[in-house]
């Protein structure tokens, strides 16, 4: 009876060790496998990536949106100054003509255009004209001047 319960002692430590065997035969293998919470935690990095891709890309386009927003409004603020600049130096222009005896009985048509002044009309002489350009190149903030002066000519008539 010894000898059966020495083989039962020993078929049941050899059945044990079979168990515990394929308990750690299968243990790793299932570590190997990924499980459906190591499959969502890789889903949920990845889109978390694409995510953080997607805002850095937005964000890029929006700087970009922005600093074209802010060139425009600094062109148009640019264009606004010379055209009150160029405003104020026809103004200018105008005054001195107007304080100018030799020149105040004159029509004179003045324009300023990015800092060059352009003036035209009639004048009955070359004096007139010279001084007039003078006059207008004197003036503040006056860049060139564009003479279309021309000479009032005295045509006899025919009686």
């Amino acid at each position: 009876m010894k000898a059966k319960n020495k083989y039962k002692q020993i078929s049941t430590t050899k059945n044990m060790l079979v168990i515990v065997g394929l308990s750690v035969v299968l243990g790793l293998a299932s570590c190997q496998q990924e499980g459906a919470a190591e499959k969502t935690a890789k889903n949920l990095d990845r889109s978390i990536e694409n995510t953080e891709q997607k805002i850095e890309a937005t964000t890029d386009k929006a700087e970009r949106v922005v600093d074209d927003v802010k060139k425009s409004l600094s062109d148009k603020t640019e264009t606004s100054e010379q055209f009150i600049d160029d405003s104020m130096i026809t103004m200018h222009v105008k005054k001195a003509i107007l304080d100018d005896p030799l020149l105040k009985v004159f029509q004179i048509k003045i324009t300023t255009v990015n800092g060059i002044v352009h003036l035209s009309g009639t004048l009955d002489s070359k004096e007139s004209v010279d001084r007039a350009i003078q006059v207008a190149t004197n003036q503040k903030h006056v860049r060139s001047v564009q003479n279309k002066l021309t000479l009032k000519t005295d045509i006899p008539s025919e009686e």
